[in-house]
C-alpha cells in the first residue's frame, strides 16, 4: 500500500512538473492562449465592401473558437472613429482591425502600446515613420481588376462577333467613388484588361463623391447605361450599379462586373464575374503572430514594406468569384487563369504598359508615358497610379 502511495505521489509530481514546464515554455516564448480582438467597420455587413471585410472575422472565429473573444463596432464614420477606437483599446483588445480611412488610428496608437492596430491602407506609407504597434495592409487590387477586365473583354469580343455591337460601340462604364489614386488605379487596370482582348474599348467614368450611396450609385449607373455603355463595374460600396444593370438588361443588353462581393444573386442575368480583396490571409496571420508573440510582419506572407504589407494572387490576397457560365463568353475561364498564373509567378509589369499617355487630373502638365510600364504597389500597399489615360478614358461631368 505504501508503495502505491509513493508511486501515486511521484506520478502527480511528474504531471505537475510537466504542466509547469509547458506553462513556463509557453510564457517564456511569449505565447498566448487567449486573445481579445476588435473589428471596426465603416459600414455594416449589408454593403459589399464591409461584408467582404467581415469574412476575415468569420475566418478567425472558425480558426480559433473559444481561444478568442471578438468585439465589433459597425457604421463608424471616419470622423467618428475616436470613441469606438478608445473603447475597444480600453477594453484591452490585443489587436484591432479597421477598414476605415481615418488618420486617428495612427495618431492614437501610441497611447495604447499593448494593442496592435491594423488598418487597411489608405495612403502612401512609403518612408513614413509610424508607431511600432500600427500596421497597414491591402491586397493588390489592380491584379483582380485586370483579370476581371479580361472577362469583360471576352464578353465584348463575343458581342462584336455576334454583331450585337460594333467595335466603335465597345464602351465601358465605371461608377467610381472619388478621383483618388486607389480608384483610378483600379479602373485603369480594369480597362487595360479589357483592351488586352478588345483594343478598341474605351471607358467612361462617373464619380459619386461618396463611398456608399445606393441612390447615387444606381443613378450614375443608369446614366452610363443611357450613354451606351455595354459593360459596367464599380468602386463604390453598394449593390446599386448591379441592380441598375439587371433592370436594364432586356432593353440595353448591358453586363456587370462586381467588386468585393458576388452580385450573382441581385444580378443573375447580367453579372459576369467578381474580383475581391481577400482579407483573411493577413488577419489570420496577424492573430497567429500575437498568439506566438511574434512581430506581425515576421509571420504574414506578402510584400513587406516596414509595417505595411501587400500581396496579390501569389499569396491568396486576391480572388475571382462566381464566373457566370450562363453569361460569360466561351474561353473566359482559360483566359483569366492564364493571367492569374502570370501574377502568381511574380510577373506584374504587363498591366500598366502600352502605347498610352496618362495625365494627372489635378495637374495637366504632369504626364506619364506607359511604353516603359509602371509597377503598382512596388513600395507601398496603397495604389498610387493616378493618371487618366488620354483618348481612352473620359470623365462624365
Amino acid at each position: 500500500m505504501k508503495r502505491v502511495y509513493i508511486i501515486t505521489i511521484v506520478t502527480c509530481l511528474l504531471v505537475f512538473a510537466a504542466f509547469l514546464g509547458s506553462f513556463r515554455l509557453l510564457h517564456l516564448s511569449g505565447g498566448k492562449d487567449h486573445l481579445k480582438i476588435g473589428f471596426i467597420y465603416d459600414n455594416d455587413e449589408s454593403t459589399p465592401y464591409t461584408y467582404n471585410f467581415s469574412l476575415a472575422k468569420d475566418a478567425v472565429e472558425k480558426a480559433y473558437g473559444e481561444k478568442i473573444e471578438i468585439l465589433t463596432r459597425s457604421n463608424v464614420l471616419d470622423d467618428e472613429m475616436e470613441e469606438p477606437l478608445r473603447d475597444l483599446a480600453e477594453q484591452e483588445c490585443d489587436i484591432i482591425f479597421f477598414n476605415g480611412y481615418s488618420e486617428l488610428v495612427m495618431q492614437l496608437a501610441p497611447e495604447y502600446p499593448n494593442t496592435q492596430f491594423c488598418q487597411t491602407s489608405f495612403m502612401d506609407m512609403n518612408g513614413k515613420t509610424v508607431p511600432e504597434n500600427y500596421h497597414t495592409f491591402k491586397g493588390e487590387a489592380y491584379q483582380g481588376r485586370y483579370v476581371s477586365g479580361i472577362a469583360a473583354g471576352m464578353k465584348i469580343k463575343q458581342m462584336i462577333e455576334e454583331k450585337r455591337i460594333t467595335k466603335e460601340q465597345a464602351l465601358v462604364g465605371f461608377v467610381a467613388a472619388f478621383p483618388n489614386s486607389e480608384v483610378i488605379s483600379g479602373y485603369t487596370a480594369f480597362l487595360l484588361g479589357i483592351r488586352s482582348v478588345v483594343p478598341q474599348a474605351k471607358m467612361r467614368v462617373c464619380y459619386t463623391h461618396t463611398w456608399s450611396s445606393y441612390a447615387l450609385e444606381k443613378s450614375a449607373a443608369k446614366q452610363l447605361i443611357s450613354d451606351g455603355c455595354v459593360i459596367l463595374s464599380q468602386h463604390t460600396d453598394t449593390i446599386g450599379p448591379a441592380i441598375a444593370c439587371e433592370e436594364a438588361a432586356e432593353k440595353s443588353g448591358v453586363y456587370f462586373v462586381g467588386w468585393g462581393q458576388s452580385m450573382s444573386e441581385v444580378a443573375p442575368t447580367t453579372s459576369l464575374v467578381t474580383s475581391r480583396i481577400c482579407w483573411e490571409p493577413y488577419v489570420l496571420s496577424a492573430v497567429d503572430a500575437l498568439m506566438k508573440d511574434k512581430k506581425i510582419e515576421a509571420v504574414v506572407k506578402g510584400n513587406i514594406h516596414g509595417t505595411d504589407v501587400s500581396a496579390g494572387f501569389d499569396e491568396g490576397w486576391m480572388e475571382m468569384e462566381d464566373l457566370n457560365q450562363q453569361v460569360a463568353a466561351p474561353g473566359t475561364q482559360t483566359a483569366m487563369d492564364e493571367a492569374i498564373e502570370r501574377f502568381k509567378k511574380g510577373t506584374t509589369d504587363f498591366v500598366f504598359k502600352g502605347e498610352y499617355t496618362g495625365v494627372n487630373p489635378e495637374n495637366p502638365s504632369d504626364t506619364i508615358d506607359l511604353r516603359n510600364g509602371y509597377l503598382e504597389n512596388e513600395n507601398t500597399s496603397y495604389p498610387l497610379f493616378s493618371y487618366i489615360l488620354s483618348d481612352v478614358i473620359t470623365i462624365k461631368e
